[in-house]
C-alpha cells in the first residue's frame, strides 16, 4: 500500500532526493549486509572468547613447570647440560625463563648451562631479575655457563648474556647475529595537536603536576624530562656495570666501552672486534665449550631443553606477556611510562640511548 502520508521536501530540496533517499534507507540488499556484518563480529567475539577460555584451561590444566625435551649427545646420559631459552620480547620475570632456572635448580643432574638468547630485550626490571636468578643459579650451584647467541641479542639481551661473568670464551654468537644495543629508552609521544584537532582535551583532577608526567597529551616540561633523563641514566649506569662484571676489559677500558654502549647493535664481527663477544659459532659449539668448563664426557652427558607445558595458544599468549592478563591490565600497562633495555624503533633520542 502507498504510504498515505509521503515525505514533503524542505525549502530548495528537489523531491527526487527524498525517494532517492528512502530507497537506500529501505534497501533490503544494505540490511542484509549489515546483518551479516553484525553477525561475523559477533561470531568473532565468541571465537575469540572461546580461545582465549581454552588457552586458560591448557594452561591451568597443564601445570606450572616445565617439559624437558632431550636435545643432542647421550641419551641415557647421567649428567646433564641444560639449555635455558631467553626468545622473544623479555616483559615478564616470573614467566618462562623463570621457570627453566628453577627446574636447573632442582634439577642435580645438571652439571652446566648453555644460555641460548634469541631477544631484542625488554624492560629493565624484567632484565635485571631473569640475571639476577640466573648469576645466583650458577653461583649456587657452581654451574659453568656459557652463551649462544641466535638472530638477535641485544640490549636487555646482551644484558642477561653478562651471566657468564669473566670466564673466557663463554659467549658465542651466530655468524648473522646482531647483538649489542647498550642503552636505555623510555618511549615518549606528543599527541597534543592531533587531540587538539579531534577537540579532546586533556583535564585530569591530580595530586601534583609530576603526578601525571610522560602524558602523551601534552608536550612535556623542563622539569619531566630532566626527571625521565636522571632515570634513564640511572639505569643506563647499572647496564654498563652489568657489563664491566662479565666483560673485565671494558673495566679496565672505560674507553672502549663508550665507545659501544651508544645504542648501536653490532654484527657478529663488528662485536667480535670491539670485546662484546668471544667467539663466532653455533649451539653446538657453545655446548662443546660448556662441557669442557665442567670436565664432562660426551658418552655420559645428555643435553637437554624445556618446553612450555601449554599449547598453541598459550606460547602465543605467554610471548607477548599476556598470558592471565585482562585487556584492561595490558591496557593500563602500555600507558604506564617504563625503561626499557631493548633495540626498538619506537623512540630514538640523539644520544642514542
Amino acid at each position: 500500500m502507498d504510504n498515505p502520508f509521503p515525505a514533503q521536501p524542505a525549502a530548495g530540496q528537489d523531491p527526487a532526493d527524498i525517494r532517492s533517499g528512502s530507497a537506500k534507507r529501505f534497501s533490503p540488499l544494505r540490511l542484509v549486509s549489515r546483518l551479516f556484518a553484525l553477525f561475523s563480529l559477533v561470531m568473532v567475539a565468541v571465537i575469540v572468547v572461546g580461545l582465549v577460555g581454552l588457552t586458560r584451561s591448557l594452561s591451568l590444566s597443564s601445570g606450572e613447570g616445565v617439559r624437558e625435551q632431550y636435545h643432542s649427545l647421550a641419551r641415557d646420559g647421567a649428567d646433564k647440560v641444560a639449555i635455558i631459552t631467553v626468545e622473544g620480547t623479555i616483559f615478564d620475570g616470573e614467566g618462562f625463563v623463570k621457570k627453566q632456572i628453577e627446574q636447573v635448580r632442582n634439577d642435580p643432574g645438571v652439571k652446566a648451562i648453555v644460555l641460548r638468547v634469541n631477544s631484542p630485550g625488554g624492560t629493565v626490571t624484567a632484565s635485571d631479575y631473569l640475571y639476577h636468578h640466573l648469576t645466583e643459579l650458577v653461583r649456587e650451584r657452581k654451574l659453568p655457563l656459557v652463551v649462544s647467541m641466535g638472530g638477535i641479542a641485544a640490549s636487555g639481551g646482551y644484558y642477561m648474556s653478562m651471566a657468564a661473568g669473566p670466564v673466557e670464551d663463554t659467549i658465542f654468537a651466530e655468524p648473522t647475529t646482531w647483538t649489542g644495543s647498550i642503552g636505555v629508552v623510555i618511549p615518549h609521544y606528543n599527541v597534543a595537536g592531533l587531540l587538539e584537532k579531534w577537540r579532546i582535551e586533556e583535564d585530569s583532577i591530580k595530586s601534583h603536576p609530576l603526578k601525571q608526567m610522560g602524558s602523551p597529551a601534552r608536550e612535556m616540561t623542563d622539569e619531566e624530562r630532566r626527571i625521565f633523563q636522571d632515570l634513564v641514566d640511572d639505569s643506563f649506569n647499572r647496564f654498563k656495570e652489568i657489563v664491566k662484571s662479565g666483560r673485565p676489559q671494558f673495566a679496565k677500558d672505560p674507553e672502549a666501552l663508550k665507545r659501544v654502549a651508544t645504542g648501536q647493535v653490532f654484527t657478529t664481527r663488528q662485536a667480535l672486534a670491539n670485546g662484546l663477544v668471544d667467539r663466532e659459532g653455533f649451539v653446538e659449539d657453545a655446548i662443546e665449550r660448556v662441557l669442557e668448563l665442567a670436565k664432562l664426557d660426551k658418552g655420559t652427558t645428555q643435553v637437554v631443553r624445556y618446553e612450555r607445558p601449554g599449547g598453541l595458544f598459550d606460547f602465543a599468549l605467554s610471548a607477548r606477556g599476556a598470558q592471565r592478563r585482562s585487556d584492561l591490565d595490558a591496557l593500563l600497562d602500555l600507558t604506564t611510562p617504563r625503561a626499557w633495555y631493548l633495540f626498538t624503533w619506537l623512540a630514538r633520542d640523539s644520544d642514542g640511548g
